[in-house]
């Protein structure tokens, strides 16, 4: 059965796109902690582990997840763009990629931002433009 980030990546479930590639996909988090959340997923394996990825995979992930943050960072005003692996609410390997202004900015406690799907599209928007740039 296909996990949510599956069928996000196959267009069955909408997301705000900010970059893709034939083996990869990256969205705007729908509980983002700062604007310009971005999960990195790949698109043709569903392991929940990111170690259990083969290692073409694991490096192609990296590689690609390294150019959306630098499109975020170009496109979202922030400091740093923060990188965390969690990966226990669903079960497919994802990045998180988090524009940060403080380290306090990667607490995954705290409260989540809600944006408007405008605002969402908006941004998803200026990500992808900066991605197509690079």
């Amino acid at each position: 059965m296909a996990t949510i980030f599956t069928k996000i990546a196959k267009g069955e479930i909408p997301s705000f796109k900010v970059a893709e590639d034939d083996d990869f996909y990256a969205f705007l988090d729908i509980a983002p902690l700062a604007k310009g959340h971005t999960l990195v997923i790949p698109k043709n394996v569903e392991d929940d582990y990111i170690f259990n990825l083969d290692g073409k995979t694991y490096a192609g992930l990296w590689a690609f997840a390294r150019k959306v943050a630098v499109a975020l960072k170009a496109a979202v005003p922030c400091k740093r763009v923060g990188v965390a692996v969690l990966g226990m609410e669903v079960p497919h390997t994802h990045i998180h990629l988090v524009p940060l202004q403080t380290e306090g900015d990667m607490d995954f406690r705290k409260e989540k931002l809600h944006l408007s799907a405008e605002e969402n599209s908006a941004i998803a928007e200026s990500i992808l433009k900066e991605y197509e740039k690079l």
